[in-house]
């Protein structure tokens, strides 16, 4: 992991690692949270719809304790909404490196806010991004 200091974007898959309770994934859970704990970081409505949409779904919570995170997402950290500059810079990224619809989204997302990490365990670990954003799996 970098610099506590660092701005960085986390990817869904992460914060779901976090929130689990499957004793299978504790490694990652740890992992996940000591990231969240210790980085500066940037998120966008897509990371937060795709994390409320898996705890509705598979860990059945409630609409309490996903209003209740969704406050907690928007009080503790810096949250990016597309825009007209986002989804086009998203069809470029697409085009130039070959990133489905979604990661797009969230890589310009990122792009946006001038980070320099993204911690995601679905995307190509390593890769760097118009010579500025480069992915890690933290979980590798």
């Amino acid at each position: 992991m970098t610099e506590n200091n660092t701005l960085c974007f986390i990817d869904s898959n992460v914060w779901l690692y976090g929130f689990s309770t499957d004793q299978k994934e504790d490694r990652k859970r740890i992992l996940a949270k000591q990231l969240i704990k210790e980085k500066r970081i940037i998120i966008s409505t897509q990371i937060i719809n795709e994390v409320c949409r898996n705890l509705l779904k598979k860990h059945k919570l409630d609409e309490q304790s996903i209003l209740t995170l969704v406050k907690s997402f928007y009080s503790k950290y810096q949250v990016i909404s597309f825009n007209l500059n986002i989804i086009e810079s998203a069809s470029n990224i697409r085009t130039q490196y070959n990133i489905s619809f979604w990661d797009s989204l969230i890589v310009s997302c990122a792009l946006s806010a001038n980070v320099d990490i993204l911690y995601s365990e679905d995307m190509q670990d390593g890769l760097t991004l118009e010579r500025k954003l480069t992915i890690v799996n933290p979980f590798k």
